[in-house]
């Protein structure tokens, strides 16, 4: 396995080009497909759920967005908390983040509402301070981590007591063959670098999470794949091996 610093190297290369081509490394129907939700400039599909949908979201929250792309899920979480809420969109690489501060500027003029923001940041050590958040988001992101079980514990850091964890990502059914296990394209196609759903929920439950949920639950296809420049190639190896799960949890505790 290639170190955290040549793994990010990886997700940055490619996201930075999906960035700048405003499209997805992965195709609309691959593991990282469309969300719904309204589009903004350079909507780029590099998702594999819909967590907002799920988040039951009210007006005077804060919601994190880990891996914020080009700001989608953000500016939805913003227009649903309301002027009194927030909505803080964390990404690291450097094309998508003045693709979202661009699509903000049109956010607050469509709306009024200058409750968005975006951080440079990666998501083992969030730019976020303790108990901030009363959501956390994210969508086939942390599946792009290195350390993904560092990931869940900075997630529980800055959660308020009560608040609520909702991640879409993808997970594997059972172990990829090592040759794709070491696959660059594949790692930033959203596969090679998940882990088994037993260990992904095992690591939310680790960080200290509580009321695990598996919401949304659909088997990754061989047929997508094929649409996806990307997986195109492997389709029959990762036929039945990968699924898109949307997971919520808690961190125990009272919300004041």
């Amino acid at each position: 396995m290639k170190s955290s610093a040549a793994l990010r190297k990886i997700v940055r290369l490619a996201y930075g080009r999906a960035a700048r081509k405003s499209q997805s490394c992965c195709s609309g129907s691959s593991c990282c497909g469309h969300a719904s939700g309204k589009a903004v400039e350079g909507e780029l599909g590099l998702s594999c759920g819909d967590p907002v949908a799920f988040s039951k979201i009210k007006k005077g929250m804060t919601v994190v967005d880990l891996g914020s792309g080009a700001g989608k899920d953000v500016f939805i979480a913003a227009g649903i908390a309301g002027p009194g809420g927030r909505a803080i969109g964390v990404d690291m690489t450097a094309g998508m983040l003045r693709l979202a501060r661009r699509n903000l500027e049109k956010f607050t003029a469509r709306t009024g509402l200058a409750n968005a923001e975006f951080r440079k940041g990666i998501i083992e050590k969030l730019p976020v301070e303790n108990g901030e958040a009363d959501l956390i988001i994210s969508n086939c992101v942390i599946n792009l981590s290195p350390d993904k079980p560092a990931v869940f514990r900075e997630a529980f850091r800055a959660l308020k007591p009560g608040g609520k964890l909702v991640v879409s990502d993808i997970a594997l059914n059972r172990a990829l063959p090592p040759r794709l296990k070491k696959d660059a394209g594949l790692y930033a196609a959203c596969v090679a670098g998940a882990l088994l759903r037993e260990d992904y929920i095992g690591a939310i439950r680790q960080a200290g999470f509580v009321k695990i949920k598996t919401l949304s639950d659909k088997l990754y296809s061989a047929g997508a794949a094929g649409l996806d420049p990307i997986t195109s190639r492997t389709g029959k190896a990762l036929e039945g091996a990968a699924s898109s799960l949307t997971i919520e949890a808690v961190k125990p505790g009272r919300r004041k």
